[in-house]
């Protein structure tokens, strides 16, 4: 599979999750497919990894992503910047409209057409400190 397929392929997991359309994300999948939160926490399976991102994706409706991929091999790396308003409970902070900008990397491997892994990377405490105190920035689109 080439480079540029694979880079679809992200775009395509990403278009999904905006979507919250979680059969296709799980189609997307393979079937040997592990999800590391933060690097080294490993959830196997689709399954693990929509119902850890489900909890994130519903404490902001109406969130947008922007993602920019570049990718070597089978492995496509992700920089994406999130921005939405906090709609639900977050890591324990209440939810008051606050808004969230922020950006984390993952990269992912492809085999046979499908992510096989995805490893992930942010700053949860900045998250929770932006909700928890709110923030002046207009975010990254503002």
């Amino acid at each position: 599979m080439g480079i540029e397929k694979n880079k679809e392929i992200v775009h395509r997991f990403y278009q999904a999750l905006e979507e919250e359309n979680c059969e296709a994300i799980a189609d997307m999948c393979h079937e040997e497919f592990v999800f590391y939160n933060q690097i080294d926490t490993a959830r196997p399976g689709a399954a693990g990894f929509i119902a850890a991102e489900k909890k994130h994706l519903d404490a902001f409706r109406g969130f947008r992503m922007r993602v920019k991929t570049i990718a070597e091999g089978d492995q496509v790396a992700a920089y994406v910047e999130f921005e939405g308003d906090q709609s639900r409970e977050f890591y324990g902070v209440p939810a008051r409209g606050a808004r969230l900008g922020m950006s984390m990397f993952n990269l992912f491997t492809i085999a046979d057409g499908k992510v096989i892994e995805k490893r992930a990377h942010y700053d949860r405490l900045d998250h929770i400190e932006q909700l928890s105190v709110g923030s002046d920035r207009l975010g990254y689109w503002g």
